[in-house]
């Protein structure tokens, strides 16, 4: 009899790449979620996997095994449905542990940013390599074209998120992976919805630590203090230490232009490579860093690395090109905290040279909406020429304070339509525009586009 798995929640990034493994493990899958929308609905529309708009009881099947995603609280319909009626229930992660990650060599990559570049960078290192990872990540690779899939080979490859599992469940969901290669990215405050300070956070990359077998490996950067004081409550691990441009650590890079296209990869034992590659950015090169030192932990040499990361073709909604139109270029980023803006901006500062970088920004994660990250917004747009902040109604406190303390011209739109017509009475040939949310944005880029190819200042 065929396994039926639904999934409440089923939209999100790791669960509608949970839903798109357990079809290829041969269970029948649907689900339903509040937001359903590209890329992640196309993904579970071409695997065949039956969505539904909403929470409502009636489409939970009594056949099925119940997967609740960490989004969903008491009081949910869905929710309270599962648990009058009885229905089994589990976790997303630890689904994934029971019948996936079980007999696999697992490869985590954490932190509070970089995740699901380096993530992506690993698993196409792995793959370029023959491996043939299975691998679980928060966005889509580009060289994939999905966001999950089981894999042929031994290994997985996941991204490690530190938010809590479900409402049952409140641990960070990387525990349950047990890998046996891990890589921390950075280490900041954030989650501020579910975390009270950072030592809460840096309690639970303990306890992923206190998972990883003593014939496992660490990948940690060099010198950075809340990643230090995380490691002093215990590793029982090797670790190898990563730096970019600066400190002595096992694996060192040093980038060679301002735009991060072109550096230098020292790996241990004084081997020496060159990268070119078309991504952007220092932030880009440390994940790659730590994409390279975990593959060579499984076998995979730092210049098969090198020739696997010339090749990669990025992710989708990180610095991913949307359009151009008139000589404007729109821009589609995730970065939704202040250090992931404030890189991001810098790295296409970097590459563009004299060139204008127009920042749309709205801030939309949960931290953002609790105030949390207010006080570092400003600064964290030095890079731009010139920063449109989107208010939603949602944000519960105002961005005029950030207004006021910022260093670059910047607008304040509480309607998209007089954001995106601000944007395009700026915009001038030549600029890059880039656009920085973790949400759907009101399908702001195609709207942007098609207003640019309407604006007189751009016409041939």
């Amino acid at each position: 009899m065929q396994q039926h798995l639904h999934i409440l929640g089923i939209c999100g990034t790791f669960m509608g790449g949970l839903a798109l493994i357990a079809r290829e493990l041969g269970w029948e899958v649907s689900g339903c979620d509040a937001n359903v929308y590209p890329p992640m609905s196309d993904q579970l529309a071409a695997a065949g996997i039956t969505l539904h708009e909403g929470f409502d009881p009636q489409h939970l099947p009594d056949d099925a095994l119940i997967v609740v995603g960490n989004a969903l609280s008491r009081g949910n319909p869905a929710v309270e449905a599962v648990l009058d009626r009885g229905l089994p229930y589990l976790s997303g992660p630890q689904w994934l542990a029971e019948a996936v990650l079980a007999d696999r060599w697992v490869l985590a990559v954490s932190g509070t940013h970089g995740k699901t570049t380096a993530s992506s960078m690993l698993a196409w290192i792995l793959e370029d390599a023959g491996l043939a990872p299975g691998f679980l990540i928060g966005g889509v690779p580009l060289n994939f074209g999905v966001s999950a899939r089981l894999g042929d080979g031994n290994f997985f490859v996941i991204e490690a998120d530190e938010y809590d599992t479900a409402f049952f469940d409140k641990r960070a969901k990387f525990v349950h992976y047990r890998p046996r290669t891990l890589v921390v990215n950075n280490l900041e405050f954030d989650h501020a919805d579910i975390y009270p300070d950072l030592a809460a956070i840096q309690r639970q990359f303990h306890h992923l630590i206190r998972c990883i077998p003593g014939t496992g490996r660490v990948f940690t950067p060099a010198g950075i203090p809340a990643v230090e004081e995380m490691l002093e409550l215990g590793c029982w691990t090797p670790r190898e230490t990563l730096s970019v441009s600066g400190g002595n650590a096992d694996w060192e890079a040093s980038l060679d232009d301002p735009g991060a296209s072109h550096w230098a990869l020292a790996a241990p034992g004084g081997e020496r490579l060159s990268v070119s590659w078309g991504q952007r950015g220092a932030h880009n090169v440390a994940n790659a860093l730590g994409a390279c030192a975990a593959a060579r932990h499984v076998g995979v040499t730092p210049a098969h690395a090198v020739e696997a990361l010339e090749r990669f073709a990025g992710v989708r909604r990180r610095l991913e090109l949307r359009g151009e139109v008139g000589g404007v270029r729109v821009y589609d980023d995730f970065a939704h905290h202040p250090t992931a803006i404030a890189s991001t901006l810098r790295a296409m500062k970097g590459a563009a040279g004299r060139q204008r970088v127009l920042a749309v920004i709205e801030p939309r994660s949960n931290t953002m909406r609790m105030g949390d990250h207010r006080a570092a917004l400003a600064p964290s747009t030095v890079d731009a020429d010139a920063v449109f902040w989107y208010q939603p109604r949602a944000l519960g406190w105002s961005l005029d304070d950030v207004l006021a303390k910022s260093e670059v011209p910047a607008t304040i739109s509480e309607d998209i339509d007089e954001l995106i017509a601000r944007v395009v009475s700026e915009s001038l040939p030549g600029d890059d525009v880039l656009v920085m949310s973790n949400g759907a944005f009101g399908g702001i880029h195609e709207r942007l586009l098609s207003a640019l190819a309407d604006a007189p200042q751009l016409a041939s």
